[in-house]
């Protein structure tokens, strides 16, 4: 015991990947071939968290303000490349306005939350910022995607009507602004869900993990509101940014709506 946190040992832990068994043989059963994929996603989770976690060992004990912006940089590099990836449709040109959406989104709310909220000393304490800007940009992560592949979905979806209002005189954004309207709410969506379900249906991450740590569980949810209002914010500019950055790489230049043959 650590701290009030009961200690895993390592052979629970490994024992613990069985629960993968679940999800393969649900997809070895219903014939989806992603056992591959399972397999490979278990194991990034143990080699990456537990990496992390010695990482997270050595910057407490050694930190100094540009080894935690070091760090932090390297998670928004990762985050920009798994969220393209994750994007469906066919865009070129996204991983920089990606990495500068997440950057700017995340990082600043981040530092928003930790320097007038938690208020640590330093200010550039690694045990707050890091946990704290990284939930940031696992969340604006995932609906940067979303509101990038529902933008150009959607876009795609109005074609014709884009043609006839680009020649009736409207500019792209006047033109592409439906679409990002539909792309700014399903960005959203996911996050209200989670607002609405918290402390009724679940008990979220951040509260649980300071609940299993024994700390009081009335300090745990209000560290939890913060992060939930965090995220809420976080998510919103990022995915507003990310519309507003990319929404024109369906015209050209001269601002004409592109045929899929000239993309």
């Amino acid at each position: 015991m650590d701290g009030g946190v009961i200690d895993i040992g390592y052979p629970q832990l490994f024992a613990a990947s069985a629960l993968m068994l679940v999800a393969g043989f649900v997809s070895w059963k219903l014939e989806l071939g992603q056992e591959k994929s399972i397999a490979v996603a278990a194991v990034r989770a143990f080699v990456q968290l537990l990496a992390m976690g010695f990482l997270l060992v050595y910057l407490f004990r050694y930190q100094t303000w540009w080894l935690v912006a070091l760090v932090l940089l390297a998670m928004t590099l990762c985050a920009a490349q798994i969220a393209v990836s994750r994007v469906r449709n066919q865009v070129g040109g996204l991983w920089l306005p990606v990495f500068a959406t997440l950057l700017a989104s995340s990082m600043t709310i981040a530092f928003i939350v930790v320097e007038g909220v938690v208020q640590p000393d330093p200010w550039y304490s690694a045990r707050q910022l890091v946990p704290i800007a990284g939930m940031a940009l696992g969340n604006t992560m995932s609906a940067t995607a979303v509101a990038v592949d529902r933008l150009f979905a959607d876009l795609d979806a109005r074609s014709d009507e884009m043609f006839a209002l680009v020649a009736l005189g409207a500019t792209p954004r006047e033109a592409a602004f439906p679409s990002i309207k539909a792309a700014v709410g399903a960005g959203i969506l996911p996050t209200l869900a989670t607002m609405c379900a918290a402390g009724i249906v679940q008990i979220p991450g951040m509260m649980s993990g300071q609940i299993l740590a024994g700390a009081d569980p009335v300090v745990a949810a209000k560290y939890q509101i913060v992060v939930l209002l965090m995220m809420s914010a976080a998510t919103t500019l990022a995915i507003v940014m990310i519309s507003l950055l990319t929404f024109r790489k369906r015209f050209s230049r001269e601002g004409y709506f592109l045929d899929p043959g000239l993309r």
